[in-house]
């Protein structure tokens, strides 16, 4: 009978290091064929609510899963989260129901891991200092993750909010009291003297511009909505950047960061046909030359919550929790 997990069920079942693996796993089961990923589709009545099945089936999880995203703006007058999710897992081979969890937790765990994932492949391994433009709810998470695949020494982040700052340096010294935490003025100080760049805001206009970039440098891109007019950062960045992106299909349907830069003539679409999945299983090159600035650009993939989903639940299982339901009753 399939398990259903609020997410105070799903909190601390796994580690960084766990996500940053299965998650890299299922990427190159993207590339070798061994997963297969739905196109992304919106539906919608008006701009101000969005809602997208992100639906996806893995062999190795032995699950088919989808997560419903509802992307509403208007939410942030009503105190709530602006995006909010449910994830539906069920038997790859029966369709039999797995499992219901809320998709708060898998959706911040995954899209961290994913940029651990870019980072390290497309980073320079003397990365040390994490840039943060914005600090809210994906940022801790960035730390973490990161923190497995490079020995971050320092942190220097930007945000508006002085309670989220407050927040989130608090939060980053009790998880990670070995790495220096640095509030500074502008999203330029950033990204101007840091390694590697996690954008983590959902802008509408960009908020990182490529004029900043430095020789060297590489930046996760993951913040905006799957929203075509959304954008955290400029077409010169875009365009002084190497790109590589979580799925070609979703970059160019849903990617505002990669639409708005083609559509400003800044890059063209083969500038950003390099999925990340075939740099993970050599079918694309890694990091090419020390001095190469790196993009990776992510809408989300509902591959990524299947295999975070899949880890959930067997720790969720090992430790009793849940509360499971026959749905067929």
């Amino acid at each position: 009978m399939p398990l259903v997990l609020t997410r105070s069920d799903l909190i601390g079942l796994v580690q960084p290091a766990e996500v940053v693996d299965a998650v890299e796993r299922a990427f190159a089961d993207l590339s070798d064929g061994t997963a297969a990923q739905a196109p992304l589709a919106v539906a919608a009545l008006d701009d101000a609510a969005h809602f997208l099945p992100m639906t996806a089936v893995s062999r190795r999880a032995g699950l088919a899963g989808s997560k419903l995203l509802a992307d509403v703006p208007g939410n942030r007058d009503r105190g709530l989260p602006a995006q909010r999710s449910v994830l539906v897992l069920v038997d790859a081979d029966d369709g039999g129901p797995v499992a219901v969890l809320d998709g708060g937790l898998p959706t911040r765990l995954r899209t961290a891991a994913a940029s651990a994932v870019a980072t390290r492949w497309l980073a320079p391994p003397s990365a040390r200092v994490l840039g943060l433009v914005g600090a809210g709810g994906l940022a801790l998470e960035h730390v973490s993750a990161l923190a497995t695949v490079r020995p971050l020494e320092q942190v220097l982040f930007w945000t508006r909010s002085d309670a989220t700052a407050a927040t989130f340096a608090e939060r980053t010294a009790a998880r990670h009291p070995e790495i220096k935490v640095t509030r500074v003025g502008s999203p330029e100080s950033a990204v101007g003297s840091a390694d590697v760049v996690c954008t983590l805001t959902p802008s509408r206009e960009p908020v990182v511009h490529g004029e900043w970039f430095h020789p060297g440098m590489h930046v996760n891109v993951v913040g905006a909505p799957p929203r075509p007019d959304h954008r955290e950062v400029d077409g010169a960045a875009m365009a002084r950047s190497r790109v590589v992106v979580d799925s070609v299909s979703t970059a160019l349907g849903e990617s505002g960061d990669v639409l708005l830069a083609i559509a400003d003539g800044a890059v063209d679409a083969a500038a950003c046909r390099t999925e990340l999945g075939d740099v993970v299983t050599g079918r694309a090159s890694g990091r090419r030359a020390a001095a190469e600035i790196t993009v990776f650009n992510s809408v989300g993939l509902g591959l990524l919550d299947v295999a975070v989903g899949r880890l959930l639940l067997d720790a969720a299982r090992a430790a009793g929790r849940g509360l499971t339901v026959d749905l067929s009753a």
